[in-house]
């Protein structure tokens, strides 16, 4: 349509490829196109002269209603991605969402105005294809295939810690088996209690059950439990990172390798990428890599 506009003003082919950066070849060859499309002769032309037929006089002002409609679009398209405009709904870990990123995602909120939050904190895993939730951020790489995970921390791990009060009291663990005469502080992960904590070193791996007078299926409170002096967690790496650079929590066993937990952002279809989800993740990855960057 825009080479059959311009060469109807243009009063020329040629002149049309010209102004829209195109060969001649290329030219002719979509409006060839758009009149077999048509199923109709839209321009007569011959070496020296062009000029509308019946049928092009006729089509012209509708070509040109239907170009100005596409701008019309891409331009309000434009618009929503710079303005953010509608709903967001999200859900995040318990413990990651209310110390970490809730900060960040005011900051988000405050840059967009025209936005809705809708924030779902629990570490119980949301179901994307029944609740209504556009995103979630989540620990690990999903076992549903069929969902899109986006990577933000691709190389965050578990970290055991506990409080320097606790290691006052009891002592540090020299080795993963020595965790069994340890209070371990354990999290419930949907249904199933996370009790065997994995480690690797020098290429052999060991899995420990470990137990403990204390459990929950709250991520911020297994944390409270930790900064108490109450037993050692193994918790996420992200989750923590704060007390243990102030000192409120120490690493444990840090010559072991601990379990991978990876922070994704998922959704159940790459569509649902939608421009402020989009940008949500930009502003996610900035602030976690600068986040991670200190020292």
């Amino acid at each position: 349509m825009q080479v059959f506009i311009g060469a109807a003003e243009l009063g020329g082919l040629s002149a049309a490829a010209r102004q829209l950066d195109l060969s001649p070849a290329v030219a002719s060859a979509a409006l060839k196109r758009l009149e077999q499309t048509l199923g109709v002769q839209l321009l007569a032309r011959s070496t020296r002269s062009l000029r509308l037929t019946l049928a092009g006089e006729r089509y012209l002002e509708h070509a040109r209603a239907a170009l100005d409609a596409v701008r019309a679009g891409s331009l309000a398209l434009e618009a929503e991605r710079l303005a953010l405009l509608g709903g967001l709904s999200l859900s995040m870990p318990s413990d990651l969402g209310r110390n970490l990123l809730r900060p960040w995602l005011d900051a988000f909120m405050e840059e967009h105005s025209g936005l809705n939050l809708q924030l779902r904190i629990s570490d119980r895993v949301a179901d994307l294809y029944r609740q209504p939730v556009d995103v979630a951020l989540r620990y690990g790489v999903p076992e549903d295939s069929s969902l899109v995970a986006l990577p933000l921390a691709p190389d965050n791990r578990r970290v055991l810690c506990a409080s320097p009060d606790y290691l006052a009291r009891h002592g540090a663990p020299a080795t993963p088996q020595a965790l069994r005469g340890h209070q371990c502080l354990r999290l419930v992960l949907g249904t199933a209690l996370h009790e065997r904590w994995s480690f690797e070193r020098g290429g052999e791996s060991q899995t420990v059950a470990v137990g403990g007078r204390w459990q929950g299926d709250d991520g911020e409170i297994v944390r409270r439990w930790a900064l108490d002096g109450m037993g050692i967690a193994y918790k996420s790496r992200l989750d923590v990172l704060a007390d243990l650079r102030a000192g409120r929590l120490v690493e444990l066993l840090p010559d072991y390798r601990t379990e991978a937990t990876p922070l994704c952002l998922v959704t159940p279809h790459r569509l649902m990428l939608s421009p402020a989800v989009t940008a949500l993740r930009a502003h996610l990855q900035e602030r976690l890599d600068a986040y991670l960057a200190e020292p």
